[in-house]
C-alpha cells in the first residue's frame, strides 16, 4: 500500500471519548475484524482513563472521505511510536478495514502524521485478524507469545474422550474425593450488571492470598486493575456480554474466571483460584471442566479464547495454539539495519 493513499488526523487521545462519531467509526472498524469486545471504543477509552499517561494520540486515517483506520499510539522513546498497550488489553489498540495490512498502516503512519518518526510498532497482533507479512527491508515482525483456544464442536463427551487420560483420571479422583469428604461443589455464573462489583471484590480476595499479592499485581476493588475490570464487566453486562464464573466448595468461592462473550466467542480475561486449598484439589481445573460442560450443553458458544500466554495447564485442555506477534516499520531501511546492529551489540532480543 502506498502511504500517500491515507490522509491522517493526529488528535488528542481524549477525542475518542468525547466525539460520538469517532467512537462509532472505531466500533465499525473493529466489527470488520471479528468485533472483539475488549477493542470497543468504550473499552479503549476506559483503559486510557485508568492506565494512560496523558501523552497518547489518536490517529484517524481516511481514504477520501471514508475513515479506514484508527490507532491509539503512545511515544516509545525518541521518535518512535507504539500502539497503546496496557497489559490488560490482549491486543494492541488499532482497528482498520480488512484491505489494510499492519505493514501498510505502520508505513503510512511512519511517513506521515507523527512528525519526525523513525519507527512505528503495532503490538500484539492476532494472525486470525491480520496475516503476518514477510519481513521487508524496512519492516520486521517478531513473535510475542503463543496462545490457545478451544473449538466447541459436537458433544462434550467427544471432546473429553480426546483429552489426555491423566487429566480425565485426575479429575475423576478429585471429584470422588470431594464427594467422600462431604464437599458440595457447584458452578455459579454472574451476568447482571449489579453483580459485577461483588464479583470483582471476591476475585480480589482470592488473588490477594496468592503469589500475585506478594508482587503487588493482584486485583483489588480499590486499585487500578480492580476499577478497570469492574467498569469493563459492568459495561459488557449492560449488553449481555459479561460472564463471571465462580466455582464453590460449599459456600466458599475457590476459583473464578472473568469472561467476555460476543458472537459465539467466549474470551477468558482473567483466571484465579484459592491457593490455600489442599494441593490434592485443583479448583481451577474443576471450574474449567464444569464451565466446558455448560458451554457444550448450551450450544451458544463455538470458540473459547484464552488470549493470554499459553501455559502448561492450557495444553491439558486444548492442542490448538497460534503465535501473536509484533510488527515494526522503520522510516528507512538503514534505520532497521542500525536497530539490528544495536540489538546485536547489546545482546537484546526485542526491537530497539
Amino acid at each position: 500500500m502506498n502511504p500517500k493513499h491515507i490522509k491522517w488526523q493526529n488528535l488528542p487521545a481524549a477525542s475518542l471519548g468525547a466525539d460520538q462519531m469517532l467512537r462509532q467509526e472505531w466500533d465499525r472498524l473493529n466489527a470488520e475484524r471479528e468485533g472483539l469486545p475488549f477493542l470497543d471504543a468504550k473499552v479503549i477509552t476506559l483503559a486510557l482513563a485508568v492506565f494512560g499517561t496523558g501523552n497518547e494520540r489518536l490517529l484517524v486515517g481516511r481514504e477520501g472521505e471514508r475513515i479506514v483506520c484508527m490507532a491509539m499510539l503512545h511515544a516509545h522513546g525518541k521518535f518512535r511510536w507504539n500502539t497503546f498497550q496496557p497489559s490488560q488489553l490482549p491486543l494492541g489498540a488499532w482497528v482498520a478495514e480488512k484491505h489494510l495490512t499492519p505493514n501498510g498502516v505502520g508505513r503510512s503512519l511512519c511517513h506521515g502524521p507523527l512528525g519526525f518518526c523513525v519507527a512505528v510498532s503495532l503490538t500484539q497482533l492476532d494472525p486470525n485478524l491480520c496475516a503476518r507479512e514477510p519481513d521487508t527491508p524496512d519492516s520486521e515482525s517478531m513473535d510475542y507469545i503463543e496462545t490457545g483456544w478451544i473449538d466447541l464442536e459436537g458433544a462434550f463427551e467427544d471432546y473429553w474422550a480426546a483429552r489426555g487420560k491423566n487429566l480425565r483420571q485426575n479429575m475423576k479422583k478429585q471429584r470422588n474425593k470431594l464427594a467422600a469428604e462431604g464437599f458440595e461443589t457447584r458452578l455459579r455464573m454472574l451476568v447482571a450488571t449489579t453483580d459485577m462489583a461483588e464479583g470483582i471484590a471476591r476475585y480480589g480476595q482470592i488473588e490477594s492470598i496468592g503469589w500475585k499479592s506478594g508482587r503487588g499485581t493482584a486485583i483489588h476493588p480499590d486499585n487500578e486493575q480492580g476499577r478497570f475490570y469492574r467498569s469493563l464487566l459492568e459495561q459488557a453486562a449492560e449488553k449481555n456480554e459479561a460472564l463471571v464464573y465462580e466455582y464453590l466448595f460449599g459456600d466458599k468461592v475457590v476459583a473464578m474466571n472473568l469472561c467476555l462473550l460476543r458472537a459465539g466467542v467466549l474470551i477468558v480475561l482473567k483466571t484465579t483460584y484459592d491457593e490455600s486449598i489442599s494441593s490434592s484439589y485443583s479448583p481451577a481445573f474443576l471450574l474449567s471442566q464444569d464451565q466446558l460442560v455448560a458451554l457444550f450443553g448450551e450450544g451458544k458458544v463455538h470458540r473459547l479464547e484464552y488470549y493470554g500466554r499459553l501455559m502448561d495447564w492450557h495444553t491439558k485442555w486444548t492442542d490448538n495454539k497460534r503465535t501473536l506477534f509484533h510488527t515494526t516499520v522503520y522510516r528507512f531501511p538503514l534505520i532497521k539495519r542500525l536497530a539490528h546492529w544495536r540489538r546485536n551489540r547489546q545482546g537484546q532480543a526485542a526491537p530497539a
